[in-house]
């Protein structure tokens, strides 16, 4: 408690996210100093964090989810805060915002203004980056929505493989990836302002393992609808289909029609990747799913998505996912086998 007083959390709240991401960081910091002391000596400990839903609308509204949020203060009338959380935002990757979100951006960043600490959770960095709080910051989002971070923000220095980011002055921007780093999130924001201690409490209270290999080995490709280029698109749907055969670049060069320096400027621009970062990326897709289902070899895998050089496929495969075959189908080929009711 840096000022002698429970750290004050504002959770940020629209109708464009989901109450369990709300809540779920509600229940954390809530819990911090709190849930230990009632499960080892049977009286709740001192409130050292105090979170609060904020929203830019009064009264009650249905989130994204369908469950309803009460937001417990409006955005004018919510005392000063040391945090603010921004939840995820649940639209689609590259859709334009306008001026839905206009005044939770104004709010955000007169709290950073004046000296509150300004963390995401998901693609909620999208906010923040709307707020120009980002420009020459490195930042994540979940990892579907980095590439058209980096897209639209171009000051913007994108880490999709990581699933915390700290950045700006004094460390006061704070991203977590996407899915559950929304606990990182909240754990890391309890050691900073409550102790590394009261986090590790949370944390064993509520069974929470922290996300070391970042979000890349849950990353897939997002698909990115292509509209305004259809040459591209074409080139796109035709390797979804192919991109097992050799020389896959050299063969959509050929099925657009176009030169080759001007296919490639023409296929990043559209999907901000190169043509053979796409092919890369499509074909460890498709590992990552063999490597799921059964317990073929390496090397069998590596040739039945189109690489003929095991060891550079395991390479590429480490580079990328942050971890080796054998140990990516170690931890998701039993958690397929679980959900599937194999076990």
């Amino acid at each position: 408690m840096p000022h002698g007083h429970p750290t004050v959390v504002a959770i940020l709240a629209f109708p464009e996210t989901t109450a369990s991401v709300v809540y779920g960081m509600y229940d954390l910091f809530a819990s911090a100093g709190r849930d230990w002391g009632f499960v080892v000596s049977g009286e709740a400990g001192p409130e050292l964090m105090r979170p609060v839903v904020v929203a830019a609308r009064a009264g009650a509204f249905e989130a994204a989810n369908r469950v309803t949020i009460a937001p417990q203060a409006g955005l004018d009338a919510v005392a000063p805060v040391d945090i603010v959380c921004v939840p995820e935002l649940a639209v689609p990757p590259g859709d334009d915002l306008g001026d839905r979100f206009a005044a939770e951006i104004q709010w955000i960043r007169a709290r950073y203004r004046s000296g509150a600490l300004v963390a995401s959770a998901c693609s909620g960095a999208v906010l923040l980056a709307e707020a120009g709080l980002l420009d020459g910051q490195d930042a994540t989002t979940h990892w579907a929505y980095c590439s058209v971070l980096q897209r639209h923000y171009p000051k913007v220095r994108v880490h999709p493989e990581r699933a915390l980011v700290l950045s700006g002055e004094e460390q006061r921007l704070i991203m977590a990836g996407g899915g559950t780093s929304w606990q990182d999130l909240a754990l890391y924001l309890i050691g900073r302002f409550a102790g590394v201690e009261t986090a590790m409490q949370v944390a064993r209270f509520n069974l929470i393992d922290w996300h070391r290999t970042g979000q890349q080995p849950f990353a897939r490709l997002a698909r990115t609808r292509q509209v305004e280029d259809a040459v591209i698109a074409r080139c796109q749907s035709w390797i979804a289909e192919h991109f097992r055969e050799p020389a896959p670049v050299a063969a959509m060069v050929r099925l657009s029609g176009v030169a080759e320096r001007s296919f490639k400027r023409r296929f990043r621009s559209a999907t901000g990747m190169s043509p053979l970062e796409y092919v890369h990326t499509l074909r460890l897709e498709a590992a990552k799913e063999l490597l799921e289902r059964d317990d073929r070899a390496a090397e069998t895998v590596a040739f039945e998505v189109g690489y003929e050089d095991a060891a550079f496929f395991r390479r590429l495969f480490r580079r990328h996912v942050h971890l080796t075959p054998s140990q990516y189908r170690k931890r998701f080929g039993g958690m397929r086998k679980a959900v599937s009711g194999e076990w």
